[in-house]
């Protein structure tokens, strides 16, 4: 790719080199020179050198074969590149590792005491969802971590790999073969297709990296750690719009996800039986061994004298009969003697942890101390057979619905809908206290009802199999009431998971979703009256805890980037009191995206500036589409990325607030103002502006990114075109690609500009970590935004008088965003208080522009009726490209 612009990485370098190179061995010299001028003047146009349309000449001379050939070249250098800073980020550190939270906290005073009591009863987990903002084929992604496992032999300096390959070629090899592989998918991912893919994670990072961060976290505290990071999943169970996730689909995922567990088990316990060849003609063995030694009936007389192995024989035996029983087939590699399935997977942490035991009582412990057994310990506590917990999540209005047909169809309520609130609750709170089943094996339901009750019944069927664990929360998607929690609970109770009685039990937690504006602000008086009915407060009581989700993509869609953020500080604020006074612990769901205008950028700021008391150790976190790959794509960024949540659950747990409060108050207020400002900024371009909905549609590539099969769920929630029933996701996925951004920054702008006290806004940007946190993050989008590629693709729109109106308004509120932004943190530019970040998108920018304005002529092309495929592939490419070279773009 010849010498990439403004990179002092090394690796960026090395690897932009070996593009090069491989470019010119399968693409030929002429294609070469003519990617290697197109990068060149883009470089020089980045710098000042070149005119302001140099670089176009460049794209026209490009046939359509040779633009998909520039757009996959482009493509490859951004994801290398972007290989190259993980790794320079992994290897540097940051200082948000664990052990500089706990210096941080001894600081303040705050020992290690405080920290064990905090995580005795904590919970983070971070969950994944198969929200479709991954716009790469996981076949190049595993290209690109075997690059990132080779590039770390070269750091190691070995000159050879394992198998005898030199390094340097091994590499190349591995980028030659992402640039023959194909980037697009021919087929739309399905459900069992996205299981799959969060599997790997589970497999590949999650299962090896999670014990070894433990056994770090234990020798920085002193003591062994409760195991109070546990990662979730929603794939498989989230049906909220999406009809392809059924009760077979659930069972698909967990049946899968107990295989995937058990396998790494299985591979744990035989490497352990390889290992510990300990001989009674050598050591004392503690009875507990001997027992399980017997119990094995492993009689080889190669083993007689080593009881461990024999042990672990009859363990190995045990987890291929678990295998058997809950996979459904049997091992990879089935155990030579019979064995009892494990009830639970306390029974194989129990038996694991003899051998422990035993080890520890010789040698000062020098054998039990950590090593491949504590590991394999330790990934049983965190994992179970289960693998990762299974959220269920469904609309709220389906709930409506289905309950309505059920106590319908029983004689019960003739026209559930029609009920006021408070009727719907004392109607829904006598049938929860009845044992009588409302449906009936002799009534014929509606396909969506026999739907749902399938969901719970396949729930009900995955705690007798997998253990409670499996499956324990119920996401309530738009809730907005008591009873749309209520009505969760009646289907749970059909399927046998609510109980009710003098103790009602709930074994699955419903779990209301707030994401309007509307809702988070009524959030606090939902609750309230939640946690006040007897039976939910007995629940409550005895789980320990209630969880709230909170929404940050319909929110931002809803009423814009600051009005959004400052709504679920404030939602999350107003909660605390309601779980003080009623007694509970509170918990709460983040449901953040990758892009800004979903709640993206950096986990560690984002925890830390959570309102103080609203963390308690206890906090989830969704992990959306390219950020999976992202934050977890290798083990090396994987263990930063957990050690950053970890470490930043802590301080926002323990350390006080770091506002006085008659400056909390003022800033507070500020934002009020701030707030009713930006929304009415927002809700005038994107609601009440006529004529919005043909602008976005006809400006950004939202049609187009229908042809990209990167997820089993519809665009939209409904068959409307609508901006309300359009999903978050694409939303803000067709904004990053015209570069307006608009969902990260718009309103801002007119906010803080009518705001009179500009010197209380850079009082706020420098004292007030929630006000910083906003502002860097919007910094970033603003920095990656171009107003001046953002008006070519505004030329896409038919009508010149509505371009240029709701253009002209979006170029001045970007304008006054980045001015009013400048003003208030005290930069003469974006990101000058942030070098490596201004570097890193300073290299992208050069290599982005070219893909957008080959997108936009494709894109005209295609629409003034072309129909050479080659056309609609380069526009689906200029897409995924410039989706790698932005990366939080989804």
């Amino acid at each position: 790719m010849g010498k990439p612009p403004i990179a002092n990485n090394p690796d960026i370098r090395f690897l932009g080199k070996l593009l090069g190179d491989v470019i010119r061995a399968y693409g030929g010299e002429a294609l070469f020179k003519r990617i290697e001028y197109i990068r060149a003047t883009s470089v020089d146009r980045a710098r000042g050198v070149a005119g302001a349309d140099a670089i176009d000449p460049g794209l026209d001379r490009l046939t359509l074969d040779e633009t998909i050939d520039f757009v996959r070249g482009f493509m490859l250098f951004s994801m290398l590149a972007n290989l190259a800073e993980d790794r320079q980020a992994a290897l540097a550190g940051d200082g948000t590792d664990v052990a500089a939270a706990l210096a941080r906290l001894q600081a303040e005073g705050i020992g290690r005491e405080a920290v064990a009591e905090l995580l005795s009863q904590a919970l983070i987990a971070p969950v994944l969802t198969a929200h479709p903002t991954e716009v790469r084929r996981k076949s190049m992604i595993d290209h690109k971590n075997r690059i990132a496992d080779l590039m770390a032999l070269r750091d190691a300096n070995a000159a050879e790999t394992e198998d005898g390959d030199r390094v340097e070629e091994a590499i190349q090899r591995q980028i030659a073969l992402l640039w023959q592989t194909r980037v697009l998918r021919r087929e739309r991912l399905g459900v069992a297709d996205e299981v799959e893919t969060a599997l790997s994670y589970f497999r590949d990072v999650f299962l090896p990296v999670l014990p070894r961060l433990y056994a770090r976290w234990d020798r920085a505290l002193g003591s062994r750690t409760p195991s109070f990071l546990r990662p979730g999943s929603w794939i498989g169970g989230d049906r909220d719009g999406n009809p392809f996730v059924t009760a077979d689909s659930l069972r698909l995922a967990l049946a899968r996800s107990a295989e995937t567990v058990l396998v790494y088990y299985l591979e744990a316990v035989h490497a352990l039986g390889a290992e510990l060849s300990i001989s009674t003609e050598h050591a004392a063995v503690d009875e507990a061994v001997l027992r399980l030694a017997e119990a094995s009936h492993d009689t080889g007389r190669s083993r007689a004298d080593e009881p461990y192995r024999r042990a672990l024989s009859g363990i190995y035996a045990r987890l291929c009969a678990t295998h058997q029983e809950l996979a459904g087939k049997p091992a990879p590699r089935p155990a030579p003697i019979a064995g009892k399935p494990y009830a639970e997977p306390g029974e194989l942490r129990e038996e694991l942890a003899a051998v422990a035991r035993a080890l520890s009582h010789q040698g000062g412990g020098m054998l039990a101390s950590g090593g491949a057994l504590g590991r394999l310990i330790r990934a049983v506590e965190t994992f179970g057979f289960h693998l990762a917990t299974l959220d269920l999540r469904q609309n709220s209005a389906v709930h409506e619905r289905v309950v309505a047909e059920l106590l319908k169809a029983a004689g019960v309520c003739g026209d559930y809908a029609a009920l006021a609130e408070e009727d719907r609750v004392a109607l829904l709170r006598r049938e929860l206290a009845s044992p009588r089943p409302l449906t009936s094996p002799y009534a014929d339901y509606s396909e969506e009802t026999a739907s749902e009750l399938a969901i719970a019944h396949a729930a009900a069927e995955a705690h007798a199999r997998y253990g409670r664990q499996c499956i324990t929360n119920y996401i309530v998607s738009m809730s907005q009431s008591v009873s749309d929690l209520l009505e969760v609970h009646v289907l749970l109770k059909e399927a046998g998971l609510y109980i009710p009685g003098e103790n009602p039990q709930a074994h699955v937690m419903a779990v209301p979703l707030f994401e309007t504006i509307g809702d988070l602000e009524s959030a606090p008086a939902i609750i309230e009256a939640w946690l006040a009915l007897p039976e939910v407060a007995a629940i409550s009581a005895g789980r320990g805890h209630q969880e709230v989700m909170i929404g940050y993509s319909d929110s931002n869609k809803d009423g814009g980037y600051l009005t959004s953020t400052w709504q679920l500080s404030r939602g999350s604020t107003a909660l605390a009191p309601v779980f003080a006074r009623a007694g509970v612990r509170m918990q709460l769901f983040h449901g953040r995206g990758g892009s800004v205008g979903r709640g993206g950028g950096s986990s560690f700021a984002a925890i830390l500036a959570q309102p103080r008391g609203t963390v308690q150790g206890r906090i989830r976190i969704t992990e959306q589409g390219e950020v999976i790959a992202a934050k977890y794509g290798t083990r090396e960024s994987a263990a930063a990325n957990l050690e950053a949540v970890a470490s930043a659950t802590l301080i926002a747990s323990l350390e006080a607030e770091p506002l006085a409060p008659a400056d909390a108050a003022r800033f507070a207020a500020a934002m009020d103002t701030l707030s009713a400002s930006a929304f009415r900024a927002y809700r005038g371009l994107v609601y009440e502006t006529e004529g919005f909905r043909t602008f976005f549609r006809q400006m950004t590539p939202i049609a187009e990114i229908s042809g990209l099969k990167i997820g089993s769920r519809p665009a939209s929630r409904k068959k409307s075109d609508a901006i309300e029933d359009l999903r978050a996701i694409p939303w803000v996925f067709s904004w990053a690609q015209s570069r307006a951004m608009l969902p990260g920054w718009y309103g801002v702008g007119a906010a803080m500009s009518a705001f009179e006290d500009k010197g209380l806004l850079r009082e706020m940007a420098a004292a007030w970590p929630f006000f910083q946190a906003m502002l860097d993050n919007m910094e970033q989008v603003l920095a990656k935004s171009d107003m001046g590629i953002a008006a070519r693709y505004a030329a896409l729109v038919e009508d010149a008088a509505l371009r240029d109106h709701v253009f002209g308004r979006i170029r001045d509120g970007w304008q006054a965003t980045h001015d009013c932004l400048l003003q208030a943190t005290r930069q003469t530019r974006l990101l000058e208080k942030h070098p490596a970040l201004d570097m890193s998108i300073r290299l992208r920018l050069p290599y982005i522009e070219p893909l957008n304005l080959l997108q936009i002529e494709l894109m005209k092309r295609h629409r003034a009726g072309e129909t050479d495929e080659r056309i609609r592939e380069g526009i689906l490419l200029s897409i995924n490209a410039v989706a790698t070279a932005l990366r939080n773009s989804g």
